[in-house]
């Protein structure tokens, strides 16, 4: 188990993230998703994510139904603010515009105000089941710093200092912004997605140095790139859209470098994300118990330091990016 920051929330090094479950471009049934969960709880998972934006809802309903069966002390639960919620007068069509199989019942509004904030978390309470989550993060504002930090952060720190939340902090899909709330705000974590694997190491130079200076915990999300380090091939996704030739030559080199060695490029992908003394926990979106406990099983593999020798001598990885 690693502590978030100073806020006494402790999460397993791998944990549960609910995108797939929430039907990210394909659609999952609910004994399907139900199964996943139930895979991660059997594997010894106790760190499970989500957000509203995840299926418009359907990923925290999913979720919740599982967890409902287990002590809430017995796990630690977080979920995303900044995309409120608003049913649509007129339900037809689907969601596959923000990238989900499911109808489009809702639609998404931006609101980092604290009144939006509250709301947020009040409707995601009420999704999952459950009467309060450990963390809370600020969903993606990138487009909206301004009230991100004018507004949302000091609405995030209220409600911890109310006590209805542990931990507080921001995720997105870039290092720079994540930066700044290291710097700038009090936060406990933040969640950088596929900004720190083996093909991308932009958070290696400012985001987790300044994290471990600060003393902040860093989730990592997107170890796989959306696909193309879990399974590199023609027509694999990285960062979800077609891997180019250049990526998709570089994560087939790191893949027979890694069978040279006896792991499977997975097992290398998720030991690296959480070498990092700023790192606490991995999360993956697995959609299938199948995909769960392949994860599970990953994780657990003790990736040889031969494997990153060869990769730092063939220019596959940075010499400064610590591995394990």
């Amino acid at each position: 188990m690693h502590t978030l920051g100073r806020s006494g929330v402790e999460i397993t090094g791998l944990g549960f993230g609910a995108a797939a479950i929430g039907n990210l471009f394909t659609e999952v049934t609910d004994e399907v998703a139900q199964d996943a969960v139930s895979a991660a709880w059997d594997a010894g998972i106790r760190y499970f994510d989500t957000a509203p934006h995840y299926g418009i809802g359907l990923a925290e309903r999913r979720m919740g139904a599982v967890l409902s069966e287990h002590p809430r002390s017995a796990y630690t639960l977080s979920t995303k603010v900044g995309r409120r919620l608003e049913p649509t007068p007129d339900a037809s069509g689907d969601d596959l515009a923000e990238g989900f199989a499911v109808p489009a019942t809702h639609r998404r509004v931006w609101d980092f105000s604290a009144d939006g904030i509250r709301r947020t978390l009040e409707a995601s309470l009420e999704r999952l089941g459950v009467d309060h989550v450990d963390v809370v993060y600020l969903h993606d504002p990138d487009n909206h710093a301004e009230e991100a930090f004018r507004e949302g952060y000091p609405a995030l720190e209220k409600l911890r200092s109310e006590g209805v939340v542990r931990a507080i902090g921001a995720g997105m899909n870039q290092a720079e912004m994540l930066t700044r709330f290291v710097k700038d705000t009090d936060v406990d974590v933040i969640l950088c997605a596929g900004r720190y694997t083996l093909l991308d190491q932009r958070a290696l130079t400012e985001l987790l140095p300044a994290a471990v200076e600060r003393g902040t915990s860093v989730v990592i999300g997107g170890a796989f790139n959306s696909g193309l380090l879990a399974d590199p091939r023609p027509g694999v996704t990285y960062n979800y859209t077609a891997a180019s030739g250049e990526v998709l030559e570089r994560a087939l080199g790191m893949k027979a470098v890694a069978e040279r060695h006896g792991i499977t490029l997975r097992a290398a992908a998720l030991a690296y994300c959480v070498a990092h003394p700023a790192v606490a926990g991995v999360l993956v979106g697995t959609r299938s118990a199948a995909e769960v406990r392949d994860c599970a099983e990953q994780f657990a593999v003790s990736v040889p330091e031969a494997f990153w020798q060869e990769l730092r001598d063939t220019g596959l990885l940075s010499d400064e990016a610590p591995a394990r």
